[in-house]
């Protein structure tokens, strides 16, 4: 039986010819039992190494982490605009559909909150209040040949400094008191800046359809499409908030949460009843002749 020093690999005749007809062919050649395992234990390391790497890479850009990119580069805020039209579809499916138990961070934003849904939202909300406002003046007051039309832009203006008011102070203080009740207990959660703005952005579509059906002059079916509005809305809130407040105490947590309806409730009242007012028109009284012209025609005759 050979030894294992016999055993050696050997170069055959074909091997010698294609490596005449080709010198700068690439070779492969096999550490020998001589050589220290150290050497292809480092070989073995490298090419982990890089792998690790790359799976790194492709697991941040899975988990949708941001750029660590200064403020005053481009790519900083371009990573708060990196979605797609399927992601913001969905996200509206979760913002009108909530469900019991499922929460719109975790299961729609998934680490990678974005501006660019809320920043339309707010923006298409803004023109259909305003737009629609004056239409519903304009077809309530039609028959009053009184009322002489005219466009109100000023009301684009209004709209928008109360929406994006809105959609921008109320998450700071929110995020801000999150922020510092999750200092003052420890076992309190917290969700960050970008995922609080990114909720109560998405949570303000359901308005855009409700404010072009307010066109309807019936006011039994305004408060009612403002209360559907207003459940559907403060629901994807309430569901979202709830599991962060629930661990503080009782008064906090529902205080929070009420804070949070009271104030979706008002932006959307104060809309209702600043952009479409319902103006109640009074018949004209009949005039009569004067009680001292009857008698006067009644002593003529």
């Amino acid at each position: 039986m050979a030894s294992p020093n016999d055993l050696q690999f050997q170069e055959f005749d074909e091997a010698a010819e294609l490596l005449s007809a080709d010198p700068g062919a690439s070779t492969l050649s096999m550490p020998s039992t001589n050589t220290p395992s150290t050497a292809g234990g480092d070989e073995v390391k490298l090419d982990l190494s890089e792998d690790e790497e790359g799976q790194e890479e492709s697991s941040e850009l899975l988990g949708g982490q941001k750029p660590s990119g200064g403020f005053w580069t481009f790519e900083f805020y371009q990573s708060f605009f990196n979605v797609d039209t399927v992601q913001v579809l969905d996200r509206v499916k979760g913002s009108v559909m909530p469900l019991p138990g499922r929460n719109f961070i975790k299961h729609y934003l998934r680490s990678n909150p974005d501006l660019y849904g809320p920043f339309w939202i707010c923006v298409t909300l803004v023109f259909s209040v305003a737009i629609s406002g004056n239409l519903s003046n304009f077809l309530t007051e039609k028959g009053n040949p009184a009322y002489h039309y005219r466009p109100q832009f000023n009301r684009v203006t209004v709209a928008a400094v109360v929406i994006f008011l809105y959609a921008w102070l109320v998450p700071i203080g929110l995020w801000g008191f999150l922020t510092w009740r999750q200092g003052a207990e420890r076992q309190i959660g917290g969700y960050s800046f970008l995922e609080t703005v990114c909720v109560y952005g998405y949570s303000l579509f359901i308005y855009i359809p409700t404010s072009v059906l307010w066109i309807i002059p019936f006011e039994w079916l305004r408060w009612t499409l403002i209360l559907i509005a207003m459940v559907i809305s403060g629901s994807v809130l309430v569901l979202t908030f709830w599991p962060v407040v629930r661990d503080d105490t009782k008064v906090t947590a529902v205080a929070t949460l009420a804070t949070i309806l009271i104030l979706h409730m008002l932006l959307a009242i104060g809309c209702k009843m600043y952009f479409f007012q319902t103006t109640v028109h009074e018949p004209a009284p009949v005039p009569t002749m004067p009680s001292i012209q009857r008698t006067l025609s009644t002593k003529a005759h």
